[in-house]
C-alpha cells in the first residue's frame, strides 16, 4: 500500500489484492473434504462444462483468513468493495482455470465464434500489428462469480440500508411484488467495420454505453477517405440474462404511521426465474446507485436512483411442490403418523394459543391439506381446493386464526374486505419502468396462486368487488381484457374468509339468509360456511378467561393434555401428505348419493329456516372434505369414515346456531329454568346436598335474579321434591 499522508486515503494494491484471490483459489480446503481444494474441484467442473458459477462463500473465506496473517482484512475489504472483488475473483480464476478432463461431444456456436476471433487475433497481431482487436477477458469466460452470505451475516430490513451502503453487500428479507421478464442484456459489443471487415469489442459495464464511432484499424486509419461505419454484430456479441423484480419489505418491519418501502433488485445469470411474485425471500446483493438518464437527468439534478445487484436469492418459505422431505424428518412423521389421534393433535397445533375451535381447527388443517385436483379428458377442470367461510360474533377469533394460518402456508397473503378493490384482487394494469410497456401485476388472488388467500371483513367489501371472486373460487382464473391486454391468470388459491353476520351479530330472530347476507352463487361456492355464535356460558367463559389470563402472563398456552406439534414438522407432514392422489371407490357411491339427497331433503324441509345452501357443488365438496381426510392419512383411497367426519365438520359449522335456536325456542318460565339448572348440576355433580352459596353462584352467572331463586326453593319446598334446612341449603327427596 501507499504511505498515507495527512488527509489521505490509501489506495489499495489490487494486483497484491489479486494474488489473495488465488492463494485463496488455489489453498483453501473444508473441513468435510480436506485432502481436495474445494473451489478448484469447482473450477474444474467450470472448464469441463458442467457448471456456469463460481460461488465464493464469505464463511470459507473468514475460516481462510482466521488462519492467514496478512488477510486479516480480507473479508471486510471484500464486504465494502464487492463489486471490484468480483473482477478480481474473476480474473483470478482465468489465471487458474484447469485445462478440461471432458471432451466435448461437438462444438456449440460460441465455440466456433472463439475459434475463428483466435484465428484472427493471431492474424492481426502478426501481419497488422493492432492491438484494439484484442479480445476482452469477460467475452472467453463462461462463468459468473457470486459471492455467498455467510452464517454470521447480519439479515437487515430494506428501511435499514441508506447512503453508507453504497458499494456494500448487503443481505435483507422482503416480499417479490413485481417480477419482471427475463430479457438479454448485452456484456460485450462487437461491432465490425463495413470497410475492411475489422472486428472491435467493447466491454459495457452499465446500462447504457456509447458505441465506438470510427473504425481504429491501421488500414481504415491510412485511408485518405472516410472511415468505412461500424455495425453491430449481436451474433458476436455476448447477451446474458436480465431480470429486474421489485421487492418491497415485509409489514412487521414497517414502523407506526409509515408505508412499506421498496428496491428493485437486478437479477443475472443462473439467478433469473428464482423468484416468483409473492415469494417472501432473503437477497443478498451490492448495493449500487444508478444515475438517471435523458429527460428524467435534468428532472433529478444530483439525485441518483438505487437498486441491488443480486449475488444470492434464498427463499424463506418453501413451496408444498418444491418441499424435499429427509429420511431423518420422514421417520419422525412417520412416528407421528402411528400416534392414536394424530389427526386432532394436528388439528390443536394450529393456533394452541386460541381457546377451544377443535372442530374449526380440523376444518382449517382440511383446508391446508386439499383435495385432489381433477383434469377432465375434455378439458374441464374440478378445482381441489377447499373454501370456508368464518362468519361469528365479534371477539371469537376469526382474525386470528386466519393470520396463524398465513403463517403456517408456505405461500400465504392476507386482506381485508374494506381496504381491498376488485383490481387489487385480481390483476392491474401498470407500465413497466424499463421498456414503458403496459403490463399486468398480479392482485392478492394472483399472488396467492397455490397457496392460502385470507380475507378478513368479507361482509364490509362493495358487492361489485366482491364479484371479481366468484371465477377464482370455481374456475381458479383470473380473465383480464383491459388496455389491448386480453389474457387468462391462474389463481389456484383456497379462499378462507371472515366476515361478521349481517347485523353486527347474529339476530336469532332473524332467518339464516337474513343474517349471512352474502349472494347464493357467493355462498355454494364456500365448501364450508361455519358460523360462530357468541353464546354466554359460565363454564365455558370461566375456562375461557382463565386460558387468556394465563397466555397474557406466560406468553404461552397453559399446560394441554398433548404437545403441540412444531410448526416445521407440521408443514413437512402436511406436504408429504400432499403427495398422495386418494380416489372415491365405487363401493361409497350408493352411501354419498343418498347421504347428499338427504341434505337436499332437509333443506326443503326447514324452508326459511334453512342454515344453507345446498347445491351440486356441495356434493363436490363432501368429496374434497373426504379426500383431503384421507390425504392425512397418507391413503390413496377413501373410506367410509372418512366420509363421516366430513359431513360431520358440515353439521358441526351449524351447531351453535341449532343449539341457539333450541334454546330460544322452548322457553321456559324463570322458576322451572332454575330447578332445571340445579337439577342438572347435581346429577353431573353425583350429589344429593347443594348449598344455598353455590345455587346463587351458579344461577347468577345464568342471569337469573337471586329472588327468582327464593321463589323456585319456596315452591318446589312445598311440592316436596327437595327439603330446606335453616341456613336454606338443599336436600333432594329420594
Amino acid at each position: 500500500l501507499l504511505p498515507v499522508g495527512r488527509g489521505r486515503m490509501a489506495i489499495p494494491d489490487y494486483k497484491a489484492e489479486k494474488e489473495k484471490c488465488i492463494l485463496f483459489l488455489k489453498s483453501y480446503r473444508s473441513e468435510e473434504e480436506p485432502r481436495n481444494s474445494k473451489y478448484m474441484f469447482m473450477l474444474q467442473h467450470i472448464s469441463n462444462r458442467r457448471r456456469q458459477t463460481l460461488d465464493i462463500s464469505l464463511t470459507d473465506l473468514e475460516e481462510f483468513c482466521v488462519k492467514e496473517e496478512k488477510f486479516r482484512d480480507f473479508v471486510s475489504d471484500v464486504q465494502s468493495n464487492a463489486r471490484r472483488y468480483i473482477s478480481l475473483f474473476a480474473e483470478a480464476a482465468d489465471d487458474v482455470m484447469p485445462e478440461s478432463t471432458f471432451a466435448a461431444s461437438e462444438e456449440d456456436s460460441f465455440d466456433v465464434l472463439m475459434r475463428q476471433r483466435e484465428q484472427a487475433e493471431a492474424l492481426n497481431t502478426h501481419q497488422q500489428g493492432d492491438t484494439a482487436q484484442l479480445l476482452p477477458d469477460i467475452l472467453r469466460r463462461r462463468f459468473r462469480v457470486y459471492f455467498k452470505p455467510g452464517v454470521k451475516c447480519e439479515m437487515r430490513s430494506i428501511r435499514t440500508i441508506r447512503a453508507a451502503d453504497v458499494g456494500h453487500l448487503v443481505t435483507f428479507k422482503g416480499i417479490c411484488t413485481r417480477v419482471g421478464d427475463v430479457k438479454p442484456l448485452i456484456e460485450v459489443a462487437c461491432f465490425a467495420c463495413d470497410g475492411c471487415g475489422f472486428e472491435i469489442y467493447q466491454e459495457v459495464l452499465g446500462e447504457t454505453f456509447n458505441p465506438i464511432g470510427k473504425c481504429p484499424s491501421g488500414f481504415c486509419t491510412n485511408r485518405v477517405v472516410p472511415n468505412g461505419q461500424l455495425f453491430l454484430e449481436t451474433r458476436a456479441s455476448k447477451f446474458i440474462k436480465y431480470q429486474e423484480v421489485r421487492v418491497q419489505e415485509l409489514s412487521e418491519d414497517v414502523p407506526i404511521g409509515h408505508i412499506p418501502r421498496s428496491l428493485t433488485v437486478q437479477v443475472k445469470g443462473d439467478l433469473t426465474r428464482s423468484l416468483g411474485p409473492g415469494d417472501i425471500v432473503n437477497i443478498t446483493g451490492i448495493f449500487l446507485p444508478k444515475p438517471f438518464t435523458g429527460f428524467k437527468a435534468m428532472q433529478a439534478g444530483l439525485v441518483a436512483n438505487t437498486y441491488i445487484e443480486a449475488m444470492a436469492v434464498t427463499q424463506c418459505k418453501t413451496r408444498y411442490s418444491d418441499f424435499s422431505v429427509s429420511p431423518d424428518v420422514l421417520s419422525k412423521l412417520q412416528q407421528l403418523r402411528h400416534e392414536p389421534d394424530i389427526y386432532g393433535s394436528l388439528a390443536q397445533s394450529i393456533a394452541p394459543e386460541i381457546f377451544g375451535h377443535t372442530d374449526i381447527k380440523k376444518a382449517l388443517l382440511l383446508l391446508l391439506c386439499g383435495g385432489v385436483k381433477r383434469s377432465l379428458t375434455d378439458g374441464i377442470k374440478i378445482r381441489g381446493d377447499i373454501h370456508i367461510c368464518l362468519m361469528g360474533d365479534p371477539g371469537v377469533a376469526k382474525s386470528q386464526l386466519l393470520k396463524h394460518i398465513v403463517t403456517v402456508a408456505p405461500r400465504g397473503v392476507y386482506t381485508t374486505g374494506r381496504g381491498s378493490s376488485g383490481v387489487g384482487l385480481t390483476a392491474s394494469v401498470q407500465r413497466d419502468t424499463v421498456t414503458g410497456e403496459m403490463i399486468l401485476e398480479g392482485g392478492a388472488l394472483v399472488l396467492a396462486d397455490n397457496g392460502i388467500c385470507c380475507i378478513d371483513e368479507f361482509d364490509k367489501m362493495d358487492e361489485s368487488d366482491r364479484t371479481a371472486i366468484h371465477e377464482v373460487m370455481e374456475q381458479q382464473t383470473v380473465s383480464i381484457a383491459k388496455a389491448g391486454i386480453t389474457t387468462t391468470l391462474n389463481a389456484r388459491t383456497a379462499v378462507l374468509a371472515a366476515a361478521n353476520p349481517a347485523y353486527g351479530r347474529y339476530n336469532v330472530y332473524a332467518t339464516p339468509q337474513e343474517n349471512i347476507n352474502l349472494p347464493a352463487a357467493l355462498l355454494s361456492r364456500f365448501d364450508l360456511m361455519w358460523l360462530i355464535l357468541d353464546t354466554a356460558s359460565s363454564e365455558a367463559d370461566i375456562a375461557l378467561a382463565h386460558h387468556v389470563l394465563h397466555v397474557h402472563r406466560e406468553g404461552k398456552p397453559p399446560g394441554l393434555a398433548y404437545s403441540p406439534i412444531i410448526l416445521e414438522e407440521l408443514r413437512a407432514y402436511i406436504a408429504h401428505a400432499r403427495t398422495f392422489d386418494p380416489n372415491v371407490p365405487i363401493e361409497l357411491s350408493n352411501y354419498i348419493a343418498s347421504a347428499y339427497a338427504e341434505m337436499r331433503q332437509v333443506e326443503i324441509d326447514a324452508g326459511e329456516k334453512a342454515m344453507g345452501y345446498t347445491t351440486a357443488r356441495t356434493l363436490l365438496s363432501i368429496l374434497r372434505l373426504s379426500e383431503a381426510l384421507a390425504r392425512l392419512r397418507w391413503a390413496d383411497q377413501v373410506i367410509e369414515d372418512d366420509v363421516n367426519e366430513a359431513l360431520r365438520l358440515m353439521k358441526m359449522s351449524k351447531v351453535s346456531l341449532e343449539d341457539t335456536l333450541h334454546d330460544a325456542n322452548p322457553k321456559l318460565d324463570p322458576v322451572t329454568a332454575v330447578y332445571m339448572a340445579i337439577r342438572d348440576w347435581a346429577d353431573g355433580q353425583h350429589v344429593t346436598e347443594v348449598l344455598y352459596d353455590r345455587a346463587v353462584t351458579l344461577l347468577v352467572g345464568k342471569g337469573h335474579s337471586k329472588e327468582v331463586l327464593d321463589a323456585c326453593l319456596d315452591e318446589y319446598a312445598s311440592l316436596d321434591v327437595w327439603v330446606l334446612d335453616v341456613e336454606r341449603n338443599i336436600t333432594f327427596v329420594d
